[in-house]
């Protein structure tokens, strides 16, 4: 039902919401899905909550992921996602946007606009996709201090610590440093870029009773691994960050490309989404029902051919 509906709202904050998704024994499932639309289209295919992608809003506001985007640019895209979808929401915080007090201030506003969980890194800025060579970390004092001020700042948002650390310090230093996060208050563990699956199955068997993320990011460093395979080495959620956008983005190209090409976009129309069919995804007509005084839209098959 539409979200003006206040009846029909969730009453459980959001956090709760994604902790009790985490307590059944299957893998939560989370595509990227970090526009109202996409999230209504993830939502019909059954998947009961989602992840905002810093990589998909940075490049969506023609951006790259070098943590250059601020708290309320994020937010603009966790109220919009969180309002069409009711569903919990895992936001990424990159690196915080600055110390401990910001830290603090990204928690409360994610909260507020509607988020369930953050994913908090610890890189410097400016920081990198997890995927990237070169990364530069953070110490494990000052990540420390980042993670027990988000735990501080919180009612009811998940933490998840990201931990880029094997890459530069190996098995050992990510297993340290993601033991330390755990102490300093985050709720779950997410250890970026491992480059097999023997790899996520050391980690887990090192971090006993923890929930673990994994990402499965195309063009990266991971091998693809289905969620089913991840859930057996050990992982509680996993995530498809990007692929929405990378989809969407190859779906632009080819049109724009078509359209300089055939003076149009007439010989595109079989790769459309009809106008029924967004309207039925974004509930055009149960919005329009709520207002007596609307006339109801009807809504055209087809355009008018040439004669």
């Amino acid at each position: 039902m539409p979200y003006v509906i206040g009846a029909d709202l969730p009453t459980a904050p959001a956090g709760e919401r994604f902790r009790a998704l985490l307590d059944r024994p299957e893998i939560l499932r989370m595509p990227g899905a970090h526009l109202g639309l996409s999230g209504l289209i993830a939502k019909k295919h059954g998947f009961e909550a989602l992840y905002l992608s810093g990589a998909a809003m940075s490049a969506t506001m023609g951006l790259p992921d070098l943590g250059m985007i601020t708290i309320e640019d994020v937010c603009f895209f966790v109220r919009q996602v969180a309002r069409s979808t009711g569903l919990p929401l895992l936001v990424d915080g990159d690196t915080g946007y600055g110390e401990a007090l910001n830290v603090m201030h990204m928690v409360r506003s994610f909260e507020d606009a509607g988020g369930a969980a953050v994913q908090l890194e610890d890189q410097v800025l400016p920081k990198k996709c997890g995927h990237l060579n070169d990364k530069k970390l953070a110490s494990l004092d000052e990540m420390y201090a980042k993670v027990a001020a988000a735990r501080k700042a919180r009612r009811h948002l998940y933490i998840i610590a990201r931990t880029d650390a094997v890459a530069s310090e190996g098995m050992d230093g990510a297993v340290a440093r993601a033991k330390a996060y755990l102490e300093a208050g985050a709720d779950a563990i997410f250890p970026e870029a491992l480059t097999t699956p023997e790899m996520f199955r050391e980690f887990a068997s090192r971090m006993p009773g923890v929930k673990l993320l994994a990402n499965m990011t195309e063009f990266g460093r991971t091998p693809f691994l289905t969620a089913e395979e991840f859930q057996a080495l050990g992982y509680a959620m996993v995530i498809w960050p990007v692929s929405h956008l990378r989809v969407a983005a190859k779906a632009w190209e080819q049109l724009y490309g078509q359209i300089a090409k055939d003076g149009g976009a007439q010989n595109a129309v079989d790769r459309m989404q009809t106008r029924a069919e967004l309207y039925e995804t974004i509930g055009y007509h149960k919005y329009e029902e709520l207002d007596a005084s609307l006339v109801r839209t009807v809504v055209p098959v087809a355009m008018p051919q040439r004669g």
